[in-house]
């Protein structure tokens, strides 16, 4: 069965936005609307605005937008029923018990199987690794240095030396070959099924929520892969996962401290550093830089001092940048990793390396330093000119400039030559642009590739303009009630032309009407596309857009020019379908009346 309409507005006026949102990111209130930097993309200002009349947001950066249910959806990669069922526990609601139907229905029973096959499997590799077959692995882990809290805490485990001990087990408790296919925990070949983890320690994966969605294992002795992860599935994407986020997520510190590997995280918390985590058996993604910019705003890298560890951290701090997370960059030599610099020096002395972490941006010029012989003419001008490029990677003037006075303060260049180079490179590249990835491959001397505009298609453009038309109306309508009486008689939904836009006219045409105040709630309405899973996103972007556009264009005249332009393109669309001469002749005659149109 599907939730009633009455039952999910319950849910949603039980939940109010700002309350909800506020939970997640800081809103100041500015005006009758409240801002805050958007959890959706990176940026330095304010542009993500929450309005408590409409219950809506809407970023004007990145143009997110939706009610309470689109936010949860959208930052805790929820489905619809899923964020009703969180919201309803947030207010206390009793929801009915939902029944899908069909492929609906199999989709979610089959997802439900697997993370119980994953539980269950962490048990199973949980119990082993404290039987007599386990000992192997237990020395291992004590080895490290883990006590038996945090052995348990993580669930750590041992998967034993048979070939095909965990399938066994799960087809005993019953999950046929079609549910044990799709977990990723096993290889089906001619000759058999195989565990695809066999003489390993064991390392569950979980997911925000706590739940398994998959397993690393490291093979004990010489095997190879030395490190082998559970391939993706339905419940398992390695990119929207961080290991140790289940944890971290709840620590008090203003800050994330992220890691290369598992045991790394796991001894990181060990020490009391519970805000640790670490991508999962790949390099940091961009989808991983957003969902850490979900929870902190400031990230301390903690990898590997070797080449490979400078190696990725220069490759995840210009992700970590974009998405608006400040960046330092943890020194930790004469160790190698976290793990092994705590059980040397202590968690006092890994306190105080988190103190004086590294800047990033200085960090990359530590390296770009470190690659050049200073005292070669030519590798030490090379090196004025890659740091000068490097400086224009900074958009806003007073920050490049901040960062100009730093450098040149930390590596002994005089400022203001610093500051002429950066600006005549500025200049060579053109006005306010930064260098392009291309010019970087090509050197600092090399000019970027301009784009070759094309010229837009006129229909193509009128078209895009009689949509803006639309969304504009619908925008003004919702703002302010009393234009429906305006326009009443003029133009109705049939005008809109854009099939999503119709549909949303409708709806929004026929709540004015059963509206005892006239007022159109557009939190309310897409509620309803989010049940029925149809059109939610463009409608959001729809209803938040044209809202946002109206508060601008406001006004009888802008009114009378938006339903002038919409009434017009609609009238010539019938003009050209009409079949007789006096259906014709009468659109033309209403098309002239439109001169005269005035709803001052």
């Amino acid at each position: 069965m599907r939730y009633s309409e009455e039952l999910i507005d319950e849910v949603r006026s039980r939940n109010d936005i700002v309350e909800v949102i506020s939970g997640y990111i800081q809103l100041k209130k500015s005006g009758a609307n409240y801002f805050g930097l958007c959890p959706f993309h990176g940026e330095k200002t304010p542009s993500f605005s929450v309005s408590p009349e409409k219950q809506m947001y809407h970023c004007f950066g990145c143009g997110a937008s939706g009610n309470v249910f689109s936010f949860l959806m959208q930052y805790e990669q929820l489905s619809f029923p899923e964020a009703v069922q969180r919201l309803a526990d947030r207010a206390g609601i009793a929801l009915p018990k939902r029944e899908l139907t069909g492929k609906a229905k199999e989709e979610a029973d089959l997802r439900q199987k697997l993370f119980e096959v994953n539980k269950l499997a962490a048990n199973y590799f949980y119990i082993q690794l404290k039987s007599p077959k386990g000992e192997q692995g237990l020395s291992y882990f004590t080895g490290r240095a883990l006590t038996d809290a945090t052995i348990r805490h993580f669930g750590l485990g041992y998967s034993n030396k048979t070939s095909d001990d965990l399938y066994r087990f799960l087809r005993g408790r019953g999950y046929a070959d079609a549910v044990l296919k799709e977990t990723g925990l096993f290889t089906y070949t001619e000759k058999g099924v195989f565990d695809k983890f066999w003489n390993r320690v064991m390392f569950p994966i979980m997911d925000a929520n706590s739940r398994v969605i998959g397993f690393g294992g490291r093979v004990m002795g010489d095997g190879e892969p030395k490190y082998l992860n559970s391939p993706e599935t339905r419940i398992f994407e390695k990119s929207r996962n961080l290991y140790g986020l289940n944890f971290a997520r709840s620590s008090r510190k203003k800050y994330m401290l992220l890691c290369e590997g598992y045991m790394d995280v796991i001894a990181m918390h060990q020490a009391g550093f519970t805000n640790s985590v670490a991508s999962l058996g790949t390099s940091l993604t961009e989808q991983h830089a957003a969902i850490l910019r979900r929870y902190t705003d400031t990230v301390i890298l903690t990898y590997d001092s070797d080449g490979a560890g400078v190696k990725a951290a220069l490759r995840a701090i210009p992700m970590l940048r974009n998405v608006g997370i400040s960046t330092k960059v943890l020194n930790m030599r004469p160790h190698k990793d976290p793990d092994e610099f705590i059980k040397a020096e202590g968690r006092e002395a890994f306190e105080q390396r988190i103190a004086e972490a590294r800047n990033s941006f200085l960090f990359e010029i530590d390296v770009l330093k470190r690659d050049l012989d200073m005292d070669d003419p030519e590798q030490r001008t090379r090196f004025y000119r890659e740091t000068a490029r490097k400086l224009l990677e900074f958009d806003e003037p007073l920050e490049r400039e901040s960062y100009i006075d730093a450098v040149a303060r930390e590596f002994f260049i005089p400022k203001d030559e610093l500051a002429a180079l950066v600006n005549r490179m500025g200049l060579s590249y053109g006005t306010g642009s930064r260098p392009s990835a291309g010019a970087n491959a090509r050197g600092s001397a090399g000019m970027p590739e301009q784009p070759v505009k094309m010229q837009a298609n006129p229909r193509k453009r009128r078209e895009d303009g009689i949509r803006q038309s639309e969304r504009l109306l619908l925008g003004m309508l919702i703002n302010d009630p009393t234009d429906f009486d305006k326009i009443r008689g003029i133009i109705g939904p049939a005008d809109f032309q854009d099939p999503v836009y119709r549909k949303a006219a409708a709806d929004v045409f026929a709540q004015h009407e059963k509206s005892p105040d006239g007022k159109v709630l557009p939190a309310q309405l897409l509620s309803r596309y989010q049940a029925e899973g149809d059109d939610a996103q463009e409608i959001a972007g729809l209803f938040s857009e044209g809202m946002a556009a109206s508060l601008r264009e406001s006004g009888p005249k802008a009114l009378t020019e938006t339903v002038r332009k919409i009434r017009k393109n609609s009238l010539d669309v019938k003009l050209r379908e009409a079949g007789d001469i006096r259906e014709m002749q009468e659109i033309i005659r209403q098309q002239a009346e439109l001169a005269n149109l005035d709803l001052g």
